[in-house]
Order: structure tokens, then sequence, then C-alpha cells
């Protein structure tokens, strides 16, 4: 303040209680002089009601002491009580053509930031012009109110005030950011404040300085950023269409629009291949499928389409157009094309009459990935006051286009996951061969973690001599190469079990193609892992034998019909593909009914779970089991798998059975030739007691055939074997290694024709190594009631 100015304090009636120094030199009269005295003596006119009333004159007349006038520039700031009503007023005056403003004053009226003063009370001092312009009200009608009254009472103007108390009480500075509305308008404003203490000349504290910087452009900057952030970590979280659309709206709503939806084409929900990307464009009547939607209101009532709907979008629609031109479109009311689109579409029209507070601004971005147009998703704000702008539309952009990546990765996932599980269903046993051997029952589950398929299979392949064969194995790896590596060693494991191989033989020469394998596919690299586990069983319901061998597989579960329940002890040799290993055979006897369960280690090993806890619980599942087959498969896999399984399941019950002596006649023929009759004379009286004597005439040429046979190019033992089953299977054994073979004789040959015939006469024929010879075999269909075989053949 200059020595030109003044400051009287006056109370309610108008009586002055303050006077300064420079008021007495302005005006003559000492404080003694003035003080107590009414203000209306000093003035010419009444000053005092105008400033009751609200109406500050910018000049006033004062009486000097020696009589003649003053003209100032006064400003009168009311003073208010508790009840908000003035109880007095603080008066400053300038001489009119008085001394410029100070650089000071200058730099505080002019600064590009918030800048005001409070007193201790938290009353209003002084403001610059940015203040003013915040607030929505002139300097003259803020100075001297209560802050609080100034603003509506809120979180953020409490925090505010108790801001200001700190500061002056305990004459601290105080930085904080505030996030505000403006009382002048209606975006939503980020301030960076700053407080600071003013003291007097004694060091107290007589006022609170503020600057107040408005750091909107940064905050929604940073807000953006962390949107960002946050959707690279939510987005796409699962390989699923839909859940990956729904996080996308999840993420806009409410923090970025009041409604967001997102529709994509339906190929994109199909494993069907997409459309060429010229083909995306928006064509008339484009129909899209809404997948998800979400709204800041209870109910979204902003929601047109319901969830799994197609629409139909016209080329002028802003979702369509987004589509065609593959870049995102901002719209909103008063725009034609939009009019138009919320009009013509009666649904539109209808549910825009509903709201409560219409749409003002729509911005519909594509969702594009890898050159492909998958959808697009529409940004909806109506409860929000501001409309889209530029910085939003690159924002959205963004957001979209790592949703799109997601989706299409979601989308790639589940054509391959189809492609695989229908590759491995084609390559899985659709039904088991029926054989008496053993009673069985079977689950396979595909694996439910984002690995992908594995190549884990299963099979029951019926031999000779009513014997049969269980696999179950396991390809490392997930996929379609782990499925397709799972056919290729199926079919192999198939066709040498069609060579009766024993157990550990038939695992070396599978074990040698899975090298070869390897080798083919990697020429150029070294061998890559193509590694697989692998128990093949051979049960024989005659003896009750059960040969198994492992190429790293876990060992089955076996439940005695006592209850009791084990684990078949054996010599695990290594996985296939290892190559130069030997592997060992276990050999046991089983008593008939006994329960073997063949799996894969999916069953008894998981991320929270080793395989030998796993598989004490699948033997205590086993022995708590009972009923049907089917039963025991379903109560395994509750046990061991309440939830979904990370890895391939595969899991073959096997109950044995046994064949009785009644269904097998067995001979020890002599090696001399005309012990052949005798055998003959044999069979068919075996025949009539088992009640086949229709199939006497071919089961006689067929003993004739091999038995002549193993006399004339076998080794002694020999030994005849007729087993009545499900078939008439006959069985001839001798100690020689030698297998014939089927060939076609010519017209002078004397021998040859033996097999042929036998080949012509059976359902099919074999031969196998035994660990004494050989054994040749031949298995022919028994007679529907009352057929004639003999005359079928004369």
């Amino acid at each position: 303040m200059t020595s030109a100015d003044f400051t009287a304090i006056v109370d309610a009636r108008g009586i002055v209680t303050g006077w300064s120094d420079a008021a007495q030199r302005l005006t003559g009269y000492s404080a003694e002089e003035v003080v107590g005295r009414s203000a209306t003596g000093l003035f010419a006119g009444d000053p005092l009601g105008e400033w009751t009333a609200g109406a500050l004159p910018r000049v006033a007349v004062l009486r000097h002491r020696d009589g003649h006038p003053v003209e100032l520039a006064l400003r009168a700031c009311p003073v208010l009580g508790g009840d908000g009503e003035p109880q007095g007023f603080v008066v400053t005056a300038t001489a009119p053509g008085g001394p410029e403003p100070t650089v000071a004053e200058r730099v505080f009226q002019q600064a590009s930031v918030s800048m005001s003063a409070f007193d201790t009370g938290q009353r209003y001092l002084r403001l610059n012009d940015v203040a003013c312009q915040v607030m929505g009200a002139g300097e003259d009608s803020l100075t001297g109110r209560f802050y609080g009254h100034t603003v509506p009472e809120d979180q953020t103007s409490l925090g505010f005030l108790r801001h200001l108390r700190e500061v002056a009480e305990s004459g601290t500075p105080s930085h904080y950011e505030s996030y505000t509305h403006a009382p002048s308008g209606i975006r939503e404003h980020a301030w960076n404040i700053e407080m600071w203490p003013v003291r007097d000349g004694s060091g107290e504290v007589a006022a609170v300085g503020l600057a107040a910087f408005d750091s909107s452009e940064q905050h929604w900057a940073r807000q953006r950023l962390a949107l960002l952030n946050e959707a690279s970590a939510t987005i796409g979280t699962t390989l699923d269409v839909v859940r990956t659309t729904e996080e996308l709206v999840g993420l806009a709503v409410p923090r970025f629009a009041d409604f967001a939806s997102v529709d994509l084409l339906d190929w994109v929900l199909t494993p069907d291949v997409p459309d060429p990307p010229e083909a995306a464009a928006a064509r008339p009547g484009l129909a899209l499928r809404r997948v998800a939607h979400l709204s800041g209101t209870a109910g979204t009532p902003e929601a047109v389409i319901g969830l799994g709907e197609m629409d139909s979008y016209p080329p002028f629609s802003p979702p369509a157009r987004s589509l065609a031109d593959g870049r995102p479109v901002l719209s909103g009311a008063g725009e034609p094309d939009f009019d138009r689109w919320m009009s013509e579409h009666a649904a539109r029209a209808a549910k825009i009459h509903e709201l409560d507070v219409p749409v003002h601004s729509l911005l519909a971005v594509p969702l594009r990935a890898r050159g492909t147009t998958l959808g697009v998703a529409v940004l909806v704000r109506a409860l929000r006051p501001e409309s889209f702008a530029r910085d939003d539309v690159a924002l959205a952009e963004e957001l979209a286009s790592r949703a799109a990546v997601c989706v299409d990765n979601a989308r790639r996932f589940t054509r391959e996951r189809s492609t695989a599980l229908t590759l491995q269903h084609s390559l899985l046993p659709q039904q088991l061969p029926g054989q008496a051997a053993v009673e069985v029952a079977h689950r396979y589950l595909p694996a439910g973690s984002l690995a992908g398929i594995g190549g884990d299979w299963f099979d029951v392949i019926p031999l000779s001599g009513c014997r049969v064969a269980l696999v179950v194995g396991d390809v490392v790896g997930h996929g379609i190469h782990s499925s397709a590596t799972m056919g290729r060693l199926r079919t192999a494991v198939r066709t040498l079990a069609d060579v009766d191989l024993p157990p550990d033989e038939l695992l070396t020469y599978v074990d040698d193609l899975v090298v070869h394998l390897a080798t083919d596919e990697n020429r150029d690299e070294d061998v890559a892992e193509m590694g697989a586990t692998c128990l093949y069983a051979i049960y024989d319901p005659i003896s009750r034998g059960l040969a198994l061998a492992s190429a790293g597989h876990p060992p089955p579960a076996l439940l005695l019909p006592d209850g009791t329940v084990r684990l078949v002890e054996m010599s695990p040799g290594p996985p296939l593909g290892i190559g130069g290993l030997p592997f060992e055979s276990t050999r046991l006897e089983l008593p008939e009914g006994s329960l073997l369960a063949l799996y894969t280690d999916g069953l008894v090993e998981g991320r929270d779970q080793d395989i030998d806890r796993g598989i004490e619980d699948l033997c205590g599942a086993l022995a708590a089991s009972g009923g049907s087959l089917d039963d025991v498969c379903d109560t395994v896999l509750g046990a061991l798998l309440p939830g979904r399984s990370g890895d391939d399941v595969a899991l073959l019950l096997a109950r044995t059975r046994a064949l009785g002596a009644d269904q097998v006649a067995t001979w020890d023929v002599p090696p001399d030739p005309a012990e052949v009759g005798a055998v003959r004379k044999n069979v068919l009286a075996q025949l009539e007691d088992w009640g086949l004597i229709e199939t006497g005439f071919v089961t006689e040429l067929i003993v004739s055939e091999l038995v002549t046979n193993a006399i004339r190019y076998g080794d002694p033992p020999i030994r005849l074997r007729l087993i009545r089953d499900r078939t008439l299977i006959c069985e001839v054994s001798d100690a020689n290694t030698t297998s014939p073979h089927l060939r076609r004789a010519h017209v002078y040959d004397e021998g040859g024709r033996g097999l042929l015939l036998v080949a012509q006469l059976t359902q099919r024929w074999g031969t196998r190594q035994t660990t004494t010879g050989k054994t040749i075999w031949a298995e022919q269909s028994l007679p529907e009631p009352g057929a004639d075989l003999a005359a079928a053949f004369m």
C-alpha cells in the first residue's frame, strides 16, 4: 500500500473502529479524532447504505480536516459474522490518479496461474484475474468472504479448507494435488496446489498465500497412460473371444465412457477362415453379432441389441463407416449421419427417447489385427458432459488395437484347438473291439490349459489265442504336432501288435521308430525332443498271465478281487526316443476278476501335486469304488480331478476274465504223419462235445494241414490246441522258430497250397513267436444255428 492509500475499519452501525496512519495523512484526521465517530460524517452522502446494499462506489468524497473535499477510489470489503451477515467493513481507498500499480502487483494480478491470499480465518484477501475466472466471480464479491461459503460443500472443498487451516495454524507450507469441477465450467480439472504462510514483522502468521496450477492435461495424460498400462494386464487374460471383449468394455466403463459395446463379424466366433481384408469393408446391411456391452448405469439402459443377437448397420452409420475405412469415426448428436442412424432405427429411436440423458458423443473404433477386420467397438458418452476429443480417439484406437490382437489370438487358439481335438478324436479308438479276455471302460479328457491338446492315447487290441493288448501312451508336448505324432505311434503299436511281439520287443521297435521320426523331421538340425512314454501289456485269459513293459510310463494300479490295491512292480525302461537302451518285461498271474488301471500322468500329476501323492490317491479311489467299470471311471476322475486338468488325461480300466477248462482242448502230437488221422478224430469228438459238429469239415481240413506242416517242417514237441470262444481257434505249436509264408503255388508245384487253403477257409490266420518256438493259428467264425458249412465248400 502506497503513502497515498489509507485503511479504515467500520462496524455494522457505521462507527469507525480503526484508522491507519496513511488515512491520517490523507484526510488530516488523527485516529483519536475519528475512532468512535460515525463514518457518515467523514463522507459526502451515505456510503454505508450503499456498501450494505452491495453497491460499492468506485469514487467517494471525503471531507478533509481543513474542509476541502478529497476524492478517493473506495473499496469496502465486508467482514462476515457466523450467520453470514456483514458485521462490518474493511475500507481501503486510493486517491484518483494515484501512483501506478507496482511491478509486484502487476505480476500477482497477471500471473498465468491462479493466485489468491487468505487471512487466518480462511477469508479471501486478494485474488488475481485467473483465480477470479476459476471461481466464476469478481474479486469484489469474494474479498472478505469465508472460503467455505463460496463453493459447494464436498470432499474437495473440505480438503482444501483443511489444508488452509493447517497452514495458518502450523505455519508449514503444503503441496498437494486436487481433482475437482471448476465452478465456472463443466470440465473436470486437476490442480497442483501450493500453500504457504505469510508472516508479519513479528513473525506471526498473518495470511496464507496460494498458487494453483491447472495440471489437467498432464493429469489426463497420466490417466491415459495408466489405462493403457492396465489394458496390457487386464485385456487378454484368457484365450476366449467373448471374455476378451468383456474385458475391453469393463476397462472402458466408467473410466472412459458411459457405455461401451463390442460387435464382431459372425465368422470370428466360428472356426471358419476369415474373409480377405478387402471383403471386410462395410456393405449394405452389414451384420454384426453383439458379444459384450456394459453401462455405468444399472440395467444397461443404452443397449438396443441383446447379447448374442445380430444387428444390421447401414453404410452411413458410424460403426459401418469405421469398419469400411479401418479407422475411428467420431460422431454425435447434431451430425446428419448420426441423427439419421438414430431416427431410422425404430428401437434406437425409442431408446434415445427413453433415456433421461441423451447420447451426445459417440466413438466407433474398428477391431483390426494382422490385416484382418474382426468387428467394431462403440463408446458412448451421455452422463459425462465433455465430448470425446482428439486425445480420446487416440486412446480408444490403442485400446481397440490391443483388444483386437487378443481377440485374434483367442480366435486362432480356438480354431487350432478345435482342429487338434478333431484330429485327436479321429486318431483315438471310437469304440473298443469286442473280445473275451477283459471287460473294459475308458475316459479321455483333453487338456484345459492354454498349452493346447496333448498327445495322450490308449488302445485295446485283440490278439490271437483270445489274448488282448492294453496300451496307454503320452507324447511330449501339446498341439496338432503332438496329436499327429500320437497317431503315428498308435498306428505303429497296432501294426507291431499284429505281429504278436512280446511287450519288451515291441517297445524296442517303437523306440527305434521315434528316433527315426525325430531325425527325419530335423535333418539339418540336432535331433529335437520328440519323446513319448508308453505302457504295453498283454493279458492271456487261458493262463491268466499278464506280461507288460514300460517305456518311462507310470506303472498300472491293480485292484484284486479281495479288495487289495497295489501298483504292479516292474522295471520301467527309458522314454521312447532315447534309443539304444533295453526294455524289460514283467510277468505275473492274475486272479479272475482283477481290475487293472492304466493311465497317463495327467491323472496323477499336477502343478500342485507330485506323482507319488497322485498315485496314492488313485489307489485309494480304486479301493473305495464299486459298481460297473463306468462308475469306477467316474469315481476315480471325481476324486483325482475335481476341476479341469491342465494336461490331457487318459484312463483305461480292464477287469480280467478267464476261459474255463471246458473251453480249451489240448493234445500233444507225436511227430509221425500216421498220427494225423487220430488227431482229426480227437478234434471231431471235441467239436461234438461242444455242439459244433457242423464246423467239423472245415476244422478237419485246417487241423490236417497245420499238423502235417508241423510234423514235416517243424521240430518236436508239437501241440494242438482248440479254443472255443466267440470264434473257434485252432493253434499248432512246435519248437522250430521258422515261420511259414503264404505264397501262390504254380501249376506243377507239389506244395504251397496248404496255407492258401487255410487262409480261404478261415476268418484270419497268422503266426507268433514263443519262447520255445512258434505257434501257427487259424480263427474261424462260429456258424449260425442250422448252417451247413460242408455244403458251402463242396
